[in-house]
């Protein structure tokens, strides 16, 4: 019997074995025998230049049948090459052959067309390539009149460099054949809604590279940077009447924080231009081996004013700055549970806006529920149309005593900016029908909130027997009374005294935590300064995102704390109402705010290490608490 199972154990690793020995085979057959016919072009053109729309097949095939090539005129083609390449891994040869079908084609009309797909037979079976959209772009306006002949299809020939006495000397004119443009896709718009800022270079001439790139600042902005593809390339387009090499160097999605114009400053970025010696040629090898030369020039990146509006009057009262549109979702883990058991409302918030700012709506569980803090899991991506995403909100409370329970509505407003006006998404409300736990109210917790579970051991009551009578004591002396003795009196009077004590410092402490504003307010300080102390670790740490954040979250949670409002409704526009109502100056209320800004500026800023440093930040800060609560007393 063990012989057996040894038998089938050692044919089981065999076969495994061999499996794993033939798997790169096989799969090597499966690719071999995989037929990939695409098709490739150019995706811009300019009308009246040639280019070729190439067709290619990885095996041998008949019957090849182009698309029609409407908007076109074919200049040449089908022309047919062939190419081989041997590979050879770990012994293994493999060869592959690439069949093209080219066409040389002429753009006649400026408009974008589509190729449809080509096909082709590969033993007996039909194949299909995909198809091609191309732009045909109309020709300069004024060709060949300022451009010194250079053809932008391809590159262009190159930049003249005029030799000079001692050498050669590039001079690049300041004309209109290399910038960068500053796109907007709007120029007005409400407070926290999104624009999009796409920084364009366009070039008549060769780009070699670009050097060190300066951006402008986006103060009073808030910063998401969309990801570009690292390989992108030059794409070709007509502006302003003429065409040109276009290169992206950078889009942002811009949130502004405040309303009013805006300033979008300029900047600079270098750029190495590949330019060709025009020196004086005086036979044929002269010509051929002519040599080209890299000069670098610094290009102005052009500033932008944005006008914002105030969002409009009468928001609701669950407005809390959300803007874009939006749908909310929500689910309740149970309606029916026993006490002591975790319950879990589940809030999905989905849409395009201002979705990293945004604060959530609001549960408000029934007093004898226990309510931990939410689970909060944000996804976003970043994309020319704005910030997309969603984020998820997991509330979990307990009923600690039996009955019939309503949770409320919570309710999500934002502003749309499609209809220009506020909406409110509401979640529906639940009925909870809660039992008594076994054992009263003190039931075993749920297991989803056993993180949070106090371990408590049980009181035991330890019972003593009756306690012999000592036979070897006297009696007392004659004369000599504890009872009434000042002993005795003491015994009664100091602990009548400690506790009266700790009654009128018991009932001035409840009295005092009963007072939240008033606890908020004296404790404002202490809590700015552990927040400032946790700013200055990540400072030393060299974490710059964190050791602005913590800042940010001292000096708005000492202003709240210290005037006794509640976060949410703190924002830039009333922060220097409210301190100059109590007594704060103009100057200080200023202050505060540039702080502010500063801070939002160097966290989300690309340039903001260039300009602040977290100590001078961190020093402002410092210096601005202290002021204020030297000043709101």
């Amino acid at each position: 019997m063990a012989c057996n199972n040894y038998d089938r154990i050692m044919k089981y690793h065999i076969i495994l074995f061999v499996s794993l020995l033939l798997l790169p085979v096989f799969s090597a057959k499966s690719a071999e025998n995989e037929v990939n016919f695409t098709a490739d072009a150019p995706s811009t053109v300019v009308a009246g230049e040639q280019f070729r729309v190439t067709y290619s097949l990885n095996k041998e095939g008949k019957n090849f049948l182009a698309p029609e090539m409407s908007g076109f005129n074919v200049l040449f083609g089908p022309s047919t090459s062939r190419s081989s390449s041997v590979q050879i891994v770990n012994g293994s040869v493999t060869k592959n052959t690439t069949i093209s079908y080219s066409y040389v084609l002429v753009g006649v009309d400026p408009g974008k067309y589509t190729l449809g797909p080509a096909e082709i037979t590969v033993k007996g079976n039909k194949y299909s390539s995909n198809p091609l959209t191309i732009e045909v772009l109309p020709p300069d306006s004024n060709a060949g009149a300022s451009s010194g002949g250079q053809t932008i299809h391809g590159g262009g020939q190159g930049i003249p460099v005029e030799e000079g006495g001692n050498g050669a000397e590039a001079r690049i004119p300041d004309d209109e054949q290399i910038f960068v443009r500053a796109i907007l896709s709007k120029t007005k718009v409400y407070e926290q809604e999104a624009l999009l800022v796409t920084y364009k270079i366009y070039t008549r001439y060769d780009l070699a590279g670009f050097g060190t790139v300066n951006f402008p600042e986006f103060k009073g902005f808030y910063v998401q940077d969309v990801e570009l593809d690292p390989n992108r390339q030059l794409q070709l387009e007509h502006y302003d009447g003429r065409n040109y090499n276009t290169f992206v160097l950078k889009q942002s999605l811009l949130f502004p924080q405040r309303s009013g114009d805006l300033s979008i400053e300029p900047g600079e970025v270098d750029v190495t231009l590949r330019m060709r010696n025009n020196r004086q040629v005086n036979n044929f090898f002269d010509d051929f081996f002519s040599t080209y030369s890299n000069v670098n020039k610094t290009l102005r990146i052009p500033g932008a004013e944005v006008e914002v509006m105030p969002l409009p009057a009468g928001a609701p009262s669950s407005f809390k700055g959300a803007v874009g549109t939006f749908t909310m979702q929500s689910d309740i883990s149970a309606t029916e549970l026993k006490a002591n058991d975790a319950v879990t409302v589940k809030i999905n918030l989905s849409g395009t806006g201002n979705l990293r700012l945004l604060k959530n709506p609001e549960i408000k569980f029934p007093l004898d529920f226990d309510v931990y803090d939410p689970k909060v899991e944000t996804s976003v991506k970043t994309s020319l149309n704005g910030l997309q995403g969603s984020r998820k909100i997991e509330y979990l409370a307990i009923p600690r005593f039996g009955g019939e329970f309503e949770i409320p509505s919570a309710e999500f407003s934002y502003f749309d900016t499609t209809a220009k006006t506020y909406k409110t998404l509401k979640t529906p409300a639940y009925t909870l029908k809660v039992e008594e736990g076994k054992g009263g109210t003190q039931d075993t917790q749920s297991p989803s909130v056993q993180n949070y579970k106090v371990n408590k051991e049980d009181v035991k009551n330890i019972g003593t027997d009756i306690r012999y009578i000592h036979s070897n004591k006297g009696l007392d002396k004659t004369g000599e009374y504890f009872y009434g003795s000042p002993a005795f009196v003491l015994c009664f009077v100091i602990p009548l005294a400690l506790f009266l004590l700790i009654l009128v410092i018991l009932r001035r402490r409840a009295k005092e935590n009963a007072d939240l504003a008033r606890m908020k307010t004296k404790s404002a300080n202490k809590q700015a300064k552990k927040r400032l102390k946790s700013a200055a670790k990540f400072k030393k740490a060299g974490d710059a995102s964190k050791f602005y954040e913590e800042t940010m979250k001292a000096l708005w949670g000492y202003l709240g704390d210290k005037l006794s409002i509640p976060a949410s409704s703190l924002t830039k526009e009333n922060v220097q109402e409210k301190l100059i109502e109590h007594k704060a100056t103009a100057e200080l209320a200023r202050e505060f705010l540039d702080t502010l800004s500063d801070c939002e500026f160097a966290r989300f800023s690309p340039a903001a290490g260039e300009s602040l440093s977290m100590d001078k930040i961190y020093e402002k800060a410092v210096n601005l608490i202290g002021k204020l609560e030297d000043t709101l007393k």
